[in-house]
């Protein structure tokens, strides 16, 4: 061998070794990891949630539901708000979830890592835009304790549903942790809270 085949060795060496390393997917860890909570070591989970609280406070803030047309701003405008407002940011968060939490998950090689925490943002947005919670520390504390609890429980078929392929199986049981906090959301709301 001489310098000019050394050389091009291991430059294909080099190239090779790059094409299988696999490039960090940036964008999708972002938001996946909830913009870096998820790798907060103590309860990165909790820490999901609590974003997840953020943005439906910030939403219905932004957008009261005093500005939804309609009779009132009782009870018979939430469904309103949550069709044209909590729909389209439940809908952005889950689809999001899906394909950033699957991206992390490839790259970190694990089934569901730690540090991706989206599920959580989304379950808990969730759990707020289905039970029409109104803008209420009660409710909001209630709903996050709820959510954990049925999070870390996985009642079935929340269990079951981790088993999905990907992303879908990352996101899938705290959609489900977020329905069971809902119910019992609105629960708490029939018997007075």
């Amino acid at each position: 061998m001489n310098t000019k085949t050394d050389a091009r060795s291991s430059a294909s060496q080099l190239t090779a070794a790059a094409l299988a390393t696999p490039r960090k997917p940036t964008l999708a860890l972002a938001i996946a990891t909830a913009g870096g909570l998820g790798y907060i070591r103590f309860a990165p989970g909790t820490w999901g949630s609590l974003a997840g609280a953020l943005i439906y406070y910030l939403a219905l803030y932004c957008f009261p539901i005093a500005l939804v047309p309609g009779r009132g701003i009782g009870l018979e405008s939430r469904p309103i708000w949550s069709a044209w407002i909590g729909g389209p940011i439940t809908l952005l968060l889950a689809l999001g979830g899906v394909w950033a939490g699957d991206r992390a998950a490839k790259f970190l090689q694990r089934k569901d890592p730690p540090c991706v925490v989206i599920d959580e943002v989304s379950g808990q947005f969730l759990t707020y835009a289905v039970a029409l919670a109104p803008l209420n520390w009660k409710y909001l504390l209630l709903g996050l304790i709820l959510f954990r609890v049925f999070d870390i429980w996985k009642p079935s078929p929340a269990w079951q549903a981790e088993s999905l392929p990907g992303g879908l199986g990352i996101m899938a049981d705290d959609w489900i942790a977020g329905i069971y906090a809902a119910i019992g959301l609105w629960i708490a709301r029939a018997a007075g809270l």
